[in-house]
């Protein structure tokens, strides 16, 4: 199942341009303006997927462009308590995809490589690691406002449902600087070795307040809407609030939904007095490791 949610529900009503120029909302929709090349003119929406089909294509997704890149093609995607998966879909075709893993008893996968390095930071009082996995973008979709949407959410979801405070990835050394420039994250120590991908690895890592105040001085167009940086095409904090409360009733309405006997539409549709507000479809840039 998966929990397609409509976020202008809980936009301002005539709200209908964030991040200044570049995205604009269209009914049961994000859609990208011309503006913003790959996506003109097609139904754009961020997923939250907990299993089945769309973890699927996820994974598809993630071995295509992994194997490209020299890292192997047998990666999959966890579908456990601790690792949350989002999509970004063109017309209900996945073209990006991340994994949130959150700290537990397993640890994280750059704890493969670099346990040692984050063990010091967990050591810290109120400390709450969590790490970015499984992150592939389908190259022929040149869309930073929907990158900047996807991890958006990502860190919202991370921060107000876990409390995480602390954000770790772990890329190829030659894509640090895209970490560096387009979100803040910052080098952990030297390269290491990365047995699952046979290739060296970098350790980044980023304060979870630091991007409450990246987003903060976006909004208050204190960062160059023309700089790297994808945080002046993030939504704006009030924006954010009512996305994060529309995802938690979706994905809540769906869980209950999902035990009951399906007596409805096609393939279990979910609707509400005011509309359709998300579906059951079925059953699980530069690539980050893990």
């Amino acid at each position: 199942m998966s929990y397609l949610w409509k976020i202008e529900e809980y936009l301002p009503a005539g709200r209908r341009n964030i991040g200044e120029r570049l995205i604009s909302l269209e009914t049961g929709s994000i859609k990208l303006r011309s503006a913003d090349r790959g996506c003109e003119g097609q139904n754009v929406t961020v997923r939250l997927v907990v299993t089945g089909e769309k973890i699927r294509a996820a994974c598809d997704l993630i071995n295509e462009r992994y194997a490209w890149r020299g890292y192997g093609a047998n990666h999959r995607i966890m579908m456990d308590a601790h690792h949350v998966t989002f999509t970004a879909e063109v017309d209900d075709a996945v073209v990006g995809t991340i994994t949130l893993a959150i700290d537990s008893h397993q640890g994280l996968a750059a704890d493969c490589a670099f346990q040692d390095a984050i063990d010091g930071f967990r050591a810290r009082p109120g400390s709450k690691v969590c790490e970015l996995t499984k992150f592939a973008f389908d190259p022929e979709v040149q869309s930073k406002a929907l990158m900047a949407t996807l991890f958006h959410i990502v860190f919202v979801y991370g921060q107000r449902t876990y409390g995480c405070t602390d954000l770790f990835i772990e890329v190829n050394p030659r894509h640090v600087r895209f970490y560096e420039a387009m979100l803040g994250f910052e080098r952990v120590g030297p390269p290491r070795h990365n047995d699952s991908v046979a290739a060296p690895a970098q350790l980044m890592w980023l304060k979870v307040d630091a991007i409450r105040e990246h987003i903060d001085r976006a909004a208050a167009g204190a960062i160059d809407s023309k700089a790297r940086s994808l945080y002046p095409l993030f939504f704006s904090p009030a924006d954010e609030r009512g996305i994060y409360q529309r995802l938690i009733d979706a994905t809540a309405q769906a869980e209950v939904m999902a035990t009951r006997p399906s007596a409805t539409e096609g393939e279990g549709h979910i609707t509400s007095p005011d509309s359709m507000q998300f579906r059951n479809v079925g059953v699980d840039a530069p690539a980050c490791y893990q």
